[in-house]
């Protein structure tokens, strides 16, 4: 079922894209991500979207060559994951893979993308292992990470006033490295974690995990997962009563989880992104373009916009190093040159493969304050570059002192 999601995805909104069509001379993209599950809307057709139109802004050519986009789904399972890329990269011409919502995923297929000498761009991974102890010269690091989001988030949280808190976490490596990012910055910043609980992907019932939670005696509950699963832990939080005696702070809070929840369920709560769709002219009329031709007529979220900048920045650096073969070099020239884009404007990529640019701190609207369905945050801060990710020298990545 989950492969004819995908074939049928592809066939009626993105023709002339494949995920098993034989090699050809042209350079090859793939788009490797969560197509049918808990994770489709936040990446899904909409990475495959994203990364379509940046080939097409670029003008379709690179290096001479021509520059197609095929797209995979990993249904979340590293297995699967593995043999997709494994088999783009030894059998259908793919040099780059791209997103890889699911951290477990992000860190297999960054082993392999180092072993066959390809390029991995990750904007929907989360772990910040990817430049840390697991960083590779053949890996960037987009969008985001548990780093970026746990801390600042955690230092947003005590400044609330928030002492003590109890997470309900995703088990797998992006909840268990969200949880952690965050614990430390708590405790840094004097408060104490009671407790978590853990919960598989895809979960249906989280009633035992929010009886924990609400017996911990905790201040606030911390949603250390993502996608649909934030979207259905919130609602049975709210079922629960958590929100009437406990703060809920979901650590990767999108804007499709507030639309599934609704502005009035939502509204208040403080998250930390670094793309919103409405933040200037070029952010609102490249999103008008890609909600007209978004399956299910979205705006993009910043996952799927990392997605876009990240092709753009690989295709200026296939044409500087003349060819997309040797990943490493591709990405040393992605290192080199300065980023600029229409979504993220000016960074840079850092030794370690992180991606810099500013975070924000938005606060979800009230409806009254709220124009149409997508008009949903209200901006609160900017969190610059240097201080929304990382320090270089805290890391623990080998690439840091080249």
């Amino acid at each position: 079922m989950k492969r004819s999601f995908l074939s049928i995805a592809i066939a009626l909104f993105f023709p002339g894209l494949g995920s098993a069509q034989a090699p050809s001379d042209a350079i090859r993209l793939g788009v490797l991500n969560d197509m049918s599950g808990v994770y489709s809307d936040d990446q899904g057709p909409g990475s495959l979207l994203a990364a379509q139109m940046a080939v097409e802004d670029y003008g379709g050519k690179a290096a001479g060559r021509k520059v197609e986009v095929i797209g995979g789904d990993h249904q979340n399972k590293i297995d699967v994951g593995a043999q997709i890329a494994r088999r783009w990269m030894d059998n259908e011409g793919v040099t780059l893979v791209l997103d890889i919502p699911n951290s477990a995923i992000a860190l297999a297929v960054n082993e392999i993308a180092r072993e066959k000498n390809k390029v991995l761009i990750g904007s929907g991974a989360g772990t910040a292992l990817l430049t840390g102890e697991k960083c590779s010269p053949n890996t960037i690091h987009w969008t985001y990470d548990t780093w970026a989001y746990g801390h600042s988030f955690a230092r947003a949280a005590v400044g609330q006033g928030v002492k003590s808190v109890f997470f309900i976490t995703a088990d797998y490596a992006f909840g268990h490295d969200l949880e952690k990012q965050f614990a430390d910055e708590m405790t840094k910043q004097g408060s104490k974690v009671l407790g978590s609980a853990r919960h598989p992907i895809g979960s249906s019932d989280f009633s035992s995990l929010l009886l924990r939670a609400q017996s911990s005696g905790a201040e606030a509950v911390a949603f250390a997962n993502a996608g649909g699963d934030t979207t259905n832990s919130l609602k049975q939080a709210r079922e629960f009563g958590l929100g009437q005696r406990q703060k809920l702070l979901a650590l990767i809070m999108g804007q499709n989880n507030v639309r599934a929840l609704g502005l009035a369920a939502s509204q208040g709560i403080l998250l930390v992104v670094p793309f919103y769709w409405d933040m200037n002219d070029a952010t609102r009329a490249w999103s008008s373009r890609f909600k007209e031709r978004h399956p299910k007529r979205n705006m993009p979220n910043d996952m799927q916009a990392g997605v876009y900048s990240g092709v753009l920045h690989y295709l200026k650096a296939v044409d500087k190093v003349g060819g997309a073969n040797d990943g490493k070099a591709v990405v040393d020239a992605m290192k080199a040159m300065p980023t600029d884009d229409p979504l993220f404007g000016q960074g840079t990529v850092r030794q370690d493969g992180r991606k810099l640019h500013p975070m924000y701190l938005f606060q979800v609207k009230a409806p009254g304050e709220s124009k149409d369905a997508w008009d949903i945050y209200k901006l609160v801060t900017t969190i610059p570059a240097d201080q929304a990710f990382r320090p270089l020298n805290e890391g623990g990545c080998a690439l840091a002192s080249q």
